[in-house]
């Protein structure tokens, strides 16, 4: 659409016309209003219609505020603040002003729009209004871009914009086709725009109106004739055309939107088909899961193998064929519902859910209960046929096993029936061990019998159907088991009797040969020659002793073993007689052993206390010798680590004469002893005695003399090695101090100064150094503190000292004193440069006259106050530093005084400067703040009288009252702002008067007009308040006082309730509820507490009110107040007893239903009849009773809970009682039946043991009892083995006699107990008691049977057996062979000791034997058969002991020369290993195998010492053998030779060997830390020598810190150099072989420390150099950045399009010049001070440097210029806009005189005052007056400007001159004509006044003279009836808006 829609003409001034007063024209602004609010009804219309509502009239349908909120919520879609009710003002403008806050949060701007105005009905501000609510959610949001320039436009031509693209070939002045063309351009079907006459606008418009609204949905807003105007309104066609934009862009967007619900439509029906497939398909896979599941659910088997087979087959067949199809039918169905509910999701539709039974999940849950019966079918199906297989197995191996096991168990019983044991100890040993071999082999078959047992228990319980055969086959192979365990019993009973007896025959042999070799050694006399040979004898004598002691003990127990086979009974191996003889005999040896072992033991004791006493003289005397040789032959040390070195050995010597001294002690006293005894050898020993004491007392002295030399000469060299140590550092600090670099600058003085104060500190420390080392020279003994060398160092260093103490003093006053001269420099040049600028702008600056200006220089002045203040302390501290100087005598005072005065001289100057330029200043600013002050206050107060004159009570309502109150009260706000403005501005104007007396005028006048308009303004403020406080403090009373007493009515009703709950959710409903209550009372307290303070406030009033209506309805307000708290407190008691009661009632409930619990388990409960069920029921009961215990302290709870509801007088007491009652009755009855069951319980747990213990027992007895009178296999046995079987027998009786007593005791218990259980219990006792006497009867007469068996036949076989035995040993004695070597000397042994426990075993067979022969009857030819062989067997076995006591003798002689040979070869072969290891050369050449070598070293070292032992025996065993003479012998002797010496060689080298290891070793330390060290060195060289610099200025700072820490690391590493340096001269003074290369090497890591110290230096200065260098880059770029931007600003050619523009573009350039002047010259000037130093510095890019400073300075110039250039640039257009604004003021003023002109004539035609006409005359004239000046200011300006410029612009300067000029003239010509009019006309009033005068003179005159009465006055006083106002207003109807109440 063309902008001519909307565009609006303005008349010219020109086109005014006056029209005659007699016609009235609409005007246009009143047009416009009318269209508007058509408008803007009908577009607010058609948005309510959505909420059914309607307005008629837009400005009085506003007003109440509900359809502008209704409307603000149609049109943003939120909820706005519900209206409140009422039709009152006051419910108006609250209504109102939610609206307009909402406008406000939505960030609408209102301009001057207040609630009050849309109350009032404004039509302009309403309209406007409206309109902003159109543009904020109508017009707003459109925003179009363009195609050319992609610029975003909004609202308005946005618009446009769009009407304009969207009829592009329309080039038109019309509206009608423009709207046709809109239409048409998006439905085409309703207009034939190629038909439209261009001339009928109203037509088409009509058209386009109508097809909108009919076709469209538009609501017509405008008619054709609002449009086809020649001045249409702008904001009603943009109203309208708005509803078209966001009709076709909805269009628009339906069009897509139907597209899609297409698809949406196609997605939903294939959505249903796919849920209709995924039903069908989900009830059919699960219809086949439930039947599936019924079919293997049966777990029925066939009862044989094959059945089973077949059945798993079926199953396997399912499982692979049937179930995997349907198992993808499972998962096609999971996908299908996932295509689903994608596909939902995708459209954004509800999700499917199946229906119930149909789920996933459900399908899921089937699905597994399938799974789950499958695989418990498939389970029962594996383990029935493993089970079936499993039986016939067993049945095969069982049948398999008896029948091996019953061959097995008939030659095993055949083979223990035997008893051939033998008659020596070999035979019988050999017989015990077949038997034991038999056992074991028996032993071992009880599992494979058992396999056959479990083989039957299996089958039997698996039940096999041929059980029966498998049982009784069982049962005979159990049998024969146990007949063959019985026999195998017995046979080993009988062995063992015979073993043990010949055994301890043997053992007697051994020990009488032991004890005649033993007689003969202690018969000897040999007492030892030596200590050591007496040692040797003493201990071989305690072995003797020891083995007589444990040969004691032997003896011991072998006679008692002895005589125990001579007190048994039954079966005897050997006659008890020959038992005892042999016992006597060995115990009569023992005793005479004993006696003699005792006799040498003594002997030999006083013997080795004799050469024990020798010897230990013998070595004190050595040892004080060797002593008094060491502290003789030692000196007193060269130095100080000698001195300490000795000191040590010293003390170490000492505690070795203390430990010897104790030892010493205890020698003297065993030779006195020794004296005292008087035994042999006593001669000599106190001379010996009194010698070795004397030797002592020497050694003591001479070792505390020895002491103290070397404590004296530590004390000296102590003080020489401080007083060298002092003496450095003091020479090293004097140099430090005494240097002369006080530093170049600032930072260097700086530096410099931190490093002496380090030294400083160090001196002052150092102090007290100086005086310790003068206290212990004073300590020193006499002789060293007299040398001169003493003496001279001592003063040496107290004067060094005191030379660097006063030297460090000057230095740090001498540094101070540079530091301060630097500082003050540079604080000088920095104050000077700052005021130098500062003068130069000063002397340049002149004050300006306009206000505008005058706030520019202020604000200039401003900033130059603080910059001054900065710099006032910056020279009080250079004054401070000066004066210090100079008192301190400071070399360079002249020149620092200089320099101070050439400062403060200047700074005075500037000072005064700018003091002047601010007076002026001020005072020009207050002047023109002043007038413009009282300019704004004078209009302030004018707005204020008519806002008040405008402010009227017409109502009596609150709301109008309290619009008024409000608007006063903001009134007073405002006049008490103002009020201290006028006295302000009354004391600025008499100061004003006084500085400025030539304007003392001009300042006073304004004031005295504002004081007239003030006191006016107070006057009418006044009588307004006076008016409307009192009625507004009334109404709001009683309005209140009515909503409160609603409310109380209310409330009083609601707490008055009587409404109980019946449970406790409802009392605890109730209860918040009542809360709620209470929290609103709460609330409400405010407004009652009001109520009675407004009610005061009315009482102090002193207007008439009516304070009887008022007292009473306020004291029924406290009465109803009071009674309100009461019944809440009332009620709140109720509520609060009621929810406690509910609360018990619900823990009744949990007591009633542990009770329940309880009785119910009480009553089901029944006696077990075993002990395990008796058992369990008494645990299930504990466990009842603790849980009821843990019950019942609930229970308790609950009824103390009650008493305590009882007790509080609760409204349910009654109810409470019975439950608590109830309670406590059945809890007493459950306690009362549980400890009765209990003791039931355990007397049934006693009778159900003992029953079941006596049927144990009687079980056994029975059993015993068939095997007492079972006699079928006694006939196959011998008579022993019978015997032995019933004496087992009999004892087993007599064991479980007291099984018996045991039941007796408990049954006689449990009757005490229970003596309701006696009759039971004593006939079960009698029962058991008759048959264990029948048990014992039948074994005791069995026994008699077999005790008078015959048994002589064994006798004769054992002693046949024993003689062959003996025999053969006998044979085998008579070859004797000592053995070739060590190995075949311990077969021969081994072999003897074999013999010998063998003829033991047979000597206690034959004692056994000889038992047996005792009992057997003395009769009968096999007795004498028997006598015969045990004498021959007796008699060969003692025969045979001697032989072998000899052999034992010659084999261990044999065994020990040869153990002694191999020890000694073994030891010579261990030596020989390791003296090579110990001899080595090899020293190692590097750390690592000096270390090893080291540690090889010592562990050889403590192998040796380990090893020691050893040794010492094998050499002692050794010299035993070599003493005596035999052949073997000389090999012992030679072998003991060479392992002396072998191990005295090893010894020593490794000692050797380990001295060298360790001097070796520091080198090699010494050399790898130096290695390491030269390394590190090397590594930091490379860093230092990188050339790396950085790329850019963090990587340059980072590599610089890196550096940094790198440095500091080098620092701490010359402590590591220092301890390498140390070590060095520790391994030169040990005078180390590799000394020199040490030497060298030490040089050379000094060298390489210095050089790399250098490297870091250089590294450091290019770094920093780089770092500085990129800081400067960084700043000249970020400084030519800034220069480019202010470049752009300062270079715009924009001048402004008129004055206004003009100047804001002045005072933005004036600030902008101002910032960027100060600024940038600071930035400037701080890069160029970069660049200076950085050159002074000599920086290696001086060069670019430099390049770079005169590129900004360039830069910074011509920024200067181009600022300067548009600052001309702009004042000249400042100029120009001026004069055309000026001029255009000018014709205004003269256009405004032109048209007062014709009012000055009209008041000339009608009024008769002369002085009126001339005041009216000279105002204008004075007016008149004041344009001369502005037109001549006018004429100059255009001059000026002339001669600027030329062309078009002069012509126009000349053309508007002429044309002001033109109209001056015409106002002068027609200013000159009114004048004489008005003089004229003055003239003739003046003329006709005085006729007048006259004339009434002469009237009165004659009137006078004709009547000659007095005239008089009358008075008449006017009065009426006055009432008072509150009486009107209590009348008006608006009080029956009141409820009844009041």
């Amino acid at each position: 659409m063309p902008p001519q829609i909307w565009t609006t003409r303005r008349p010219s001034a020109s086109s005014t016309t006056t029209t005659p007063p007699c016609v009235y024209f609409i005007s246009p602004a009143e047009e416009r209003d009318a269209v508007q609010k058509k408008t803007f009804t009908k577009w607010v219309n058609s948005h309510l219609a959505r909420v059914s509502c309607r307005i008629a009239d837009l400005y009085n349908d506003l007003r109440d505020g509900y359809m502008l909120t209704r409307l603000l919520e149609v049109l943003s879609g939120e909820m706005l603040p519900r209206p409140t009710r009422g039709r009152m003002r006051i419910h108006c403008l609250e209504n109102v002003d939610k609206a307009l806050q909402f406008l406000k949060e939505q960030r609408v701007h209102l301009e001057n729009v207040g609630s009050h105005d849309i109350v009032d009905g404004n039509h302009r501000l309403t309209l406007g209004l409206i309109w902003t609510i159109i543009l904020r959610f109508q017009i707003q949001g459109i925003k179009i871009e363009c195609d050319d320039n992609r610029e975003t436009r909004s609202a308005k031509d946005a618009l446009l914009l769009w009407c304009q693209m969207k009829t592009p070939k329309l080039n038109i002045n019309l509206y009608g086709l423009a709207f046709n063309a809109l239409i048409h351009r998006h439905r085409p079907d309703l207009i034939e725009f190629h038909k439209l006459i261009r001339s009928n606008a109203t037509h088409n418009l009509q058209q386009a109106f109508n097809i909108a609204e009919q076709n469209l949905g538009l609501t017509k807003l405008l008619d054709p004739e609002d449009v086809n105007t020649e001045n249409p309104d702008e904001k009603s066609i943009i109203t309208y055309v708005v509803s078209y934009y966001h009709y076709f862009s909805k269009m628009k967007a339906l069009r897509v939107e139907g597209k899609r619900v297409g698809k949406v439509l196609d997605s939903a029906i294939d959505g249903q088909k796919m849920i209709d497939r995924y039903e069908a398909l989900a009830s059919e896979l699960l219809e086949w899961i439930e039947k599936t599941i019924g079919i293997i659910s049966n777990q029925k088997f066939a009862n044989s193998l094959t059945g089973v087979q077949q059945q798993l087959q079926a199953f396997t067949t399912y499982c692979t064929i049937e179930k995997p199809i349907k198992f993808q039918e499972k998962g096609n169905l999971e996908v299908l519902l996932f295509t689903i509910q994608s596909k939902l999701r995708a459209n954004n539709q509800k999700p499917y859910v199946p229906h119930e039974g149909k789920l996933i999940s459900d399908i899921n849950k089937a699905w597994e209960r399938l799974e789950k019966a499958e695989h418990e079918r498939g389970v029962a199906l594996r383990q029935e046929l493993i089970r079936q297989e499993k039986l016939e197995l067993l049945a095969q191996r069982f049948d398999h096993k008896t029948t091996m096991r019953q061959a097995w168990l008939n030659e095993n019983q055949r083979l223990v029936s035997q008893d051939n044991f033998g008659y020596d100890l070999p035979a019988v040993e050999a017989a015990m061990k077949k038997h034991e071999a038999i056992e074991a082999d028996i032993s071992s078959y009880e599992e494979r019998i058992g396999v056959v047992v479990e083989l039957a228990g299996e089958m039997e319980t698996e039940g096999y159907y041929d059980i029966r055969r498998i049982s009784a086959r069982k049962e005979n192979i159990l049998g024969q088991w146990s007949l063959l365990k019985e026999l195998v019993v017995g046979r080993k009973a009988r062995l063992e009797k015979n073993l043990a007896l010949q055994k301890t025959f043997q053992d007697m042999v051994y020990m009488i040969d032991w004890m005649e070799d033993m007689q003969v050694q202690l018969l000897s006399k040999d007492f030892g020659k030596h200590l050591l040979e007496v040692d040797d004898l003493l201990q071989k004598h305690s072995l003797q002793e020891a083995d007589i002691t444990v040969q004691a003990e032997r003896v011991q127990t072998l006679n008692t073993a002895a005589l125990k086979f001579t007190t048994i009974e039954g079966y005897q191996p050997c006659d008890p007689q020959v038992i005892c003889n042999r016992v006597n005999h060995v115990s009569t040896c023992l005793e005479e052993l004993k006696q003699l072992a005792a006799k040498r033991h003594s002997e030999l004791e006083e013997s080795q206390h004799l050469w024990a006493f020798f010897q230990e003289v013998e070595e004190s005397e050595a040892w004080i010798r060797e002593k008094s040789s060491i502290l003789a032959a030692q000196t007193c040390g060269k130095d100080l680590s000698s001195v300490l070195r000795l000191l040590q050995k010293h003390k170490t010597l000492a505690g070795e004469l203390l430990a010897h001294r104790s030892l010493l002690q205890q020698t003297m006293k065993k030779g006195k002893q020794i004296l005292m005894e008087k035994s042999f050898g006593t001669g000599g020993i106190q001379e010996r005695i009194m010698e070795v004491k004397g030797e002592w007392k020497r050694l003591e002295d001479q070792a505390a003399q020895r002491l103290g030399h070397l404590q004296e000469a530590l004390n000296f060299f102590q003080f020489s090695t401080e007083t060298d140590d002092l003496l450095a550092w003091l020479q090293d600090a004097y140099r430090l101090v005494s240097s002369e670099d006080f530093g170049h600058d600032e930072y260097s003085t700086q530096s410099l100064l931190k490093k002496h104060r380090g030294v400083r500190e160090a001196v002052d420390k150092h102090r007290l150094h100086v005086v310790t080392l003068r206290k212990h020279m004073v300590a020193l003994p006499l002789h060293y503190r007299e040398l001169d060398e003493v003496q001279s160092r001592m003063g040496e260093a107290e004067q060094l000292y005191t030379e660097v103490a006063e030297v460090a003093v000057l230095r740090q006053q001498w540094l101070h004193d540079a530091l301060a001269v630097y500082l003050m420099f540079s604080e000088v040049n920095a104050c000077e440069v700052w005021i130098d600028e500062k003068e130069q702008w000063l002397n340049k600056m002149e004050v300006p006259e306009r206000l505008e200006d005058v706030e520019v220089i202020a604000h200039r002045f401003e900033s130059l106050d603080q910059e001054m203040n900065s710099l006032m302390g910056r020279i009080l501290d250079v004054n401070q530093i000066v004066q210090q100087l100079l008192d301190s005598g400071h070399p360079s005072s002249t020149e620092v005084r200089g320099c101070q005065d050439h400062l403060n001289s200047r700074w005075n100057r500037i000072v005064e400067m700018v003091e002047q330029k601010k007076d002026h200043l001020d005072s020009v600013l207050r002047l023109q703040n002043y007038l413009l002050e009282c300019a704004e206050i004078k209009s302030q107060i004018q707005e204020k009288r008519k806002a008040i004159d405008a402010t009227q009570y017409v109502g009596s309502d609150l709301g109008g009252v309290l619009a008024l109150q409000r608007r006063l009260s903001t009134m007073e706000g405002a006049l008490a702002v103002l009020e201290p403005k006028l006295l302000h501005l009354q004391q600025e104007a008499e100061e004003l008067a006084i500085s400025h007396p030539a304007k003392a005028m001009e300042v006073l006048e304004p004031f005295e007009g504002i004081s007239v308009e003030w006191e006016e303004l107070k006057r009418t403020l006044q009588g307004c308040e006076d008016s409307l406080m009192v009625a507004g403090r009334l109404q709001q009373f009683i309005q209140d006082l009515d909503s409160f007493l609603t409310w109380l009515v209310q409330t009083q009703t609601a707490a008055a309730s009587d409404e109980l709950p019946n449970a406790l959710e409802e009392a605890e409903r109730l209860i918040n509820r009542h809360a709620a209550l209470k929290e609103e009372i709460g609330r409400y307290e405010e407004d009652y507490e009001r109520l009675q303070a407004v009610n005061e406030l009315l009482e102090a009033e002193e207007a008439p009110l009516p304070y009887a209506a008022l007292q009473q309805w306020l004291q029924k307000l406290d009465v109803g107040w009071n009674k309100l708290l009461e019944m809440w407190e009332s009620r709140r008691e109720v509520l609060v007893q009621a929810h406690i009661f509910h609360l018990f009632l619900r823990d009744v409930k949990q007591a009633e239903a542990f009770l329940n619990n309880q009785e119910s388990a009480l009553a089901h409960v029944e006696l077990p009849a075993t002990v395990e069920t008796v058992e369990a029921a008494i645990k299930k009961h504990k466990d009842f009773t603790t849980t009821m215990e843990l019950n019942l302290h609930r229970i308790k709870a609950v009824i103390e809970a009650g008493e305590s509801l009882i007790s509080q007088s609760n409204i349910y007491s009654d109810r409470i009682r019975e439950r608590v009652d109830t309670l406590a009755n059945r809890g007493n009855q459950n306690r009362e039946l549980a400890q009765q069951w209990l003791e039931r319980l355990n007397g049934q747990w006693g009778l159900q043991r003992l029953l079941q213990d006596c049927h144990e027992l009687g079980d056994w007895v029975a059993e015993k009892m068939l095997m007492a009178r079972d006699t079928s296999r006694d006939e196959t046995q011998k008579l022993h083995k019978k015997w032995l079987k019933h004496q087992a027998f009999m004892a087993e009786l007599a064991q479980n006699k007291e099984w018996l007593e045991k039941i007796e005791r408990e049954g006689q218990q449990l009757i005490q107990e229970k003596p309701e259980l006696g009759p039971v219990v004593r006939r079960k006792l009698g029962e058991i008691h008759e048959c264990w006497q029948d048990l014992e009867s039948t074994t005791q007469a069995k026994a008699r049977q077999l005790f008078e068996a015959n048994r002589a036949d064994l006798l004769v076989q054992s002693y046949t057996s024993l003689d062959h035995q003996l025999h053969q040993l006998e044979g085998q004695l008579g070859y004797v062979d000592q053995g070739q070597d060590l190995t075949s000397v311990n077969k021969q042994l081994k072999k003897l000791q074999t013999m010998e426990c063998q003829m033991e075993e047979w000597y206690k067979e034959v004692g056994e034997l000889q038992v047996a022969a005792a009992s057997v009857p003395q009769q009968g030819q096999v007795m004498d058969t028997v006598s015969e062989r045990q004498s021959a067997v007796e008699t060969r076995i003692v025969r045979l002991i001697e032989p072998l006591k000899e052999r034992r003798r010659i084999l261990l002689a044999s065994k020990e020369v040869h153990q002694v040979g191999r020890d000694l070869e073994d030891e010579i072969l261990w030596v020989q290993e390791r003296l090579p290891a110990a001899t080595s050369q090899e020293h190692g050449s590097s750390l690592q195998a000096v270390q090893q070598l080291m540690k090889k070293n010592q562990t050889l070292q403590r192998e040796l010492q380990g090893h020691r032992a050893r040794v010492e025996d094998v050499l002692e065993r050794a010299n035993v053998i070599a003493s005596i003479r035999s052949p073997q012998a000389d090999c012992v002797r030679a072998g003991l030779e060479q392992l002396s010496r072998l191990w005295g060689l090893l010894w020593a080298e490794t000692e050797r060997r380990q001295l060298v290891l360790d001097a070796m070793y520091q080198a090699q330390q010494y050399y790898f830390d130096t290695a390491e060290v030269e390394a590190w060195l090397s590594e930091q060289e490379l860093h230092m020598m990188n050339e790396e610099k950085g790329k850019d200025e963090p990587s340059t700072l980072q590599l610089l810190k890196k550096h940094l820490v790198l440095e500091q690391t080098i620092e701490d590493y010359a402590e590591t150099i220092g301890l390498l340096s140390q070590q060095c001269r520790q391994l030169l003074e040990m005078g180390h072989p590799d000394s020199e290369q040490i030497s060298k090497r030490q040089c050379q890591m000094d060298r390489l420390y210095v050089s790399l110290k250098d490297l870091v230096e250089e590294r450091k200065s290019r770094l920093e150099q780089q770092y500085w260098l990129y800081q400067l880059n960084r700043e000249v770029d970020e400084l030519e950045q800034w220069i480019a931007e202010r470049e752009v600003v300062a270079s715009s050619p924009e001048l402004g399009q008129d004055f206004e523009h003009v100047t804001i573009l002045q005072e933005k350039f004036t600030e902008f010049a101002s910032e960027t002047g100060s600024l940038g010259q600071e930035r400037v000037t701080a890069v160029n001070q970069m660049v200076d130093e950085l050159i002074d510095y000599g920086h290696a890019d001086a060069a670019t440097i430099a390049e770079w400073k005169d590129g900004v300075n360039e830069a910074w110039a011509d920024l200067l210029e181009l600022m300067e250039t548009r600052a001309q640039m702009l004042a000249a257009s400042h100029q120009l806009h001026k004069f055309f604004t000026d001029c255009r003021e000018v014709l205004a003023q003269i256009d405004d005189k032109q048209r007062r002109l014709p009012e000055v004539r009209a008041r000339q035609g009608g009024t008769a005052n002369t002085s009126t006409l001339q005041r009216l005359m000279q105002s204008f004239e004075h007016d008149i007056q004041l344009l001369v000046t502005q037109v001549r200011q006018l004429q100059e300006s255009a001059g000026q400007l002339r001669t600027i410029y030329a062309g078009q612009k002069a012509e126009a300067i000349a053309g508007r001159e002429q044309e002001v000029m033109h109209c001056w003239k015409e106002l002068l010509t027609s200013c000159e004509e009114c004048r004489v009019q008005i003089t004229t006309a003055t003239d003739k009033l003046r003329f006709f006044g005085v006729v007048r005068d006259q004339i009434m003179w002469m009237d009165s005159i004659i009137s006078q003279i004709g009547t000659g009465d007095n005239p008089s006055f009358n008075i008449v006083l006017f009065s009426g009836p006055c009432l008072p106002w509150w009486v009107t207003l209590c009348s008006s109807p608006s009080l029956s808006a009141f409820p009844p109440a009041i």
